[in-house]
């Protein structure tokens, strides 16, 4: 048995997307709701999706949970901005099949600017399919996946619509750089100046040329900069937040 497990948010214009996508190969979906305003829940149900509300406490601790309510022995992760392809729900049964591992990758491509990149961002490997108990999440942004042995990679694209517009990806970036200053203070990691000066440039040139995201031309160079725009505003708001420690009050009249 494969359930689906999707969290969502004010997603009703993706959410029946992903559901669709799903159906064909999933014995129960489930939609994890954290507060919807829109249309979500309703649209969810329509299709016949089990919806459940959690108060949203970040992105591990609503995965985990969610798995508690899954009753396949199977669970496949997907979020309300995605979608399966055909050649990855084949993939998907054939791996639950032939159970050759107990967990599996699948590879996320982002729909930007008008259509799917290539090379930025790609290969996007990310854990996705597996038996119910052989995974926990942690983390506080881009949950990791916590397992044991090896892992398989799926054949077939996981489609991401993630961004609605250039706009939205600049403000999404803002706000992961805040949570990743955030987490990395509490670790207790410090500001170096050299990771504000040396790390932006060396991840967008990964990007760039390493991934060679030159390839897909305009859409490769914005993905770098987006790159170099977020590491640089993370270590400038753990500064910040430090600074804030130190003079015990805010920095901003």
């Amino acid at each position: 048995m494969l359930s689906v497990l999707i969290r969502a948010r004010n997603e009703e214009k993706n959410i029946q997307r992903a559901i669709k996508s799903a159906q064909p190969i999933a014995d129960e979906i489930i939609v994890l709701d954290s507060g919807s305003k829109d249309n979500t829940v309703v649209l969810a149900k329509e299709l016949g999706a089990k919806v459940f509300f959690k108060e949203w406490e970040g992105y591990s601790k609503q995965l985990n949970y969610g798995l508690s309510l899954c009753q396949g022995e199977w669970v496949l992760v997907l979020d309300a901005d995605e979608e399966l392809t055909q050649d990855l729900r084949s993939s998907i049964k054939r791996a639950i099949a032939s159970q050759e591992y107990q967990v599996y990758m699948l590879n996320r491509r982002t729909y930007y600017l008008g259509r799917f990149l290539s090379h930025a961002w790609q290969p996007e490997w990310r854990v996705r399919l597996f038996k119910k108990e052989a995974v926990r999440f942690e983390g506080e942004l881009h949950e990791r996946a916590i397992y044991s042995g090896k892992a398989g990679k799926l054949k077939g694209y996981l489609n991401h619509y993630s961004f609605k517009s250039l706009h939205h990806h600049y403000i999404k970036s803002i706000e992961y750089a805040k949570i990743m200053a955030r987490s990395m203070k509490r670790e207790g990691k410090d500001f170096k100046l050299y990771n504000l000066l040396i790390n932006p440039l060396w991840d967008a040139f990964k990007v760039y040329f390493l991934k060679l995201g030159f390839l897909d031309g305009v859409r490769g160079l914005s993905v770098a900069f987006s790159t170099f725009f977020y590491v640089f505003l993370k270590y400038l708001f753990l500064l910040e937040l430090e600074l804030e420690e130190r003079y015990g009050e805010e920095l901003w009249k």
